[in-house]
């Protein structure tokens, strides 16, 4: 008897490794959205790998593809991630950051960009398209603050069309995202789009979204907004209150962006397309100084929510 339950608990260990693969994704290195409209082609080659697990069965399942924020791969993330597993749905954990050799962005937002981490989004797709235990027209992407915004401007269809004419994702799941860029043409995926986030962020405001998302809907997209009372950026986390000295607070910022990806400064419409002149941008209307903390009941109705929109649009 203890020898076949020593073998039943390898069983579980082996089946648990088995059912994680690496993906390697050839993707690259655009600094900012015009770099993939205008000049995707020369930018240079950036493999990234991905963590892609499956859900018990045979498949082919959908997907989705997650990334993180600023701070990388966090608990509270695969939280969510396994709570997809568990409804039948494979996920894809993209390494954007570790990729890259970089841990954080917080503060900086120059060495892993919102650009570069919807390429890599994207580019996770063409690979995936690959694996016939994936059905990639059952794709959906869904992110954390720096990789909510991805998730949100995914959408976007200039950009996502500059690179690829096939694959696209069936719906867009933002957690916490900074909607300060709005396009001058709005111009979104017909897929079902999500926001969630703490009436009480002050690292990405949820009035910027609260702004932006009427305005999509008015010019045809598919998107809802979940406003949660008393909830500060990161609320689905299990932490108390902390103060980061060194992250930009964003209440103040807001940017167009032109139809070539240009994305223009408050002051004289300049643009900014390089590190330094993003760098300008913010600090013309950002400050220094954010808030995360948990709140459970919060969590707890984002959790839900999330598993939900994902059974509903991947599964039905």
């Amino acid at each position: 008897m203890k020898i076949i339950k020593i073998f039943f608990s390898l069983s579980m260990v082996l089946q648990t490794i088995y059912a994680n693969e690496i993906l390697k994704i050839q993707s690259a290195n655009p600094f900012g959205f015009k770099n993939i409209i205008d000049g995707l082609d020369d930018e240079k080659k950036q493999t990234v790998e991905g963590v892609l697990k499956y859900p018990q069965g045979n498949g082919p399942f959908p997907v989705v593809v997650g990334l993180a924020g600023s701070n990388n791969w966090s608990e509270h993330h695969l939280d969510y991630m396994e709570l997809y597993r568990d409804a039948g749905i494979a996920t894809l954990e993209l390494q954007s950051f570790a990729s890259r050799g970089v841990t954080s962005t917080v503060g900086s937002q120059i060495s892993v960009t919102t650009a570069m981490m919807i390429l890599d989004a994207y580019r996770s797709l063409e690979a995936l398209s690959k694996n016939p235990k994936i059905d990639v027209n059952r794709a959906a992407i869904t992110g954390w603050s720096l990789g909510g915004g991805v998730a949100l401007y995914a959408g976007w269809k200039p950009l996502y069309q500059a690179i690829t004419k096939e694959f696209t994702f069936a719906a867009h799941l933002s957690i916490y995202p900074p909607c300060l860029v709005e396009p001058l043409s709005i111009d979104f995926t017909s897929s079902p789009m999500h926001i969630l986030i703490g009436e009480e962020d002050d690292w990405t405001p949820a009035i910027a979204c609260e702004d932006l998302v009427p305005k999509m809907i008015a010019s045809g997209a598919n998107i809802g907004i979940e406003v949660y009372a008393n909830s500060h950026h990161s609320f689905d986390k299990n932490a108390s209150k902390k103060f980061h000295e060194n992250a930009y607070s964003t209440t103040d910022c807001r940017f167009k962006m032109k139809d070539d990806g240009t994305i223009l400064m408050n002051f004289l419409s300049l643009p900014m397309s390089t590190p330094l002149l993003q760098k300008i941008g913010l600090g013309l209307c950002a400050k220094r100084g954010t808030t995360t903390e948990g709140n459970l009941e919060s969590r707890a109705k984002a959790l839900k929510f999330a598993q939900e929109f994902m059974k509903n649009n991947l599964l039905q």
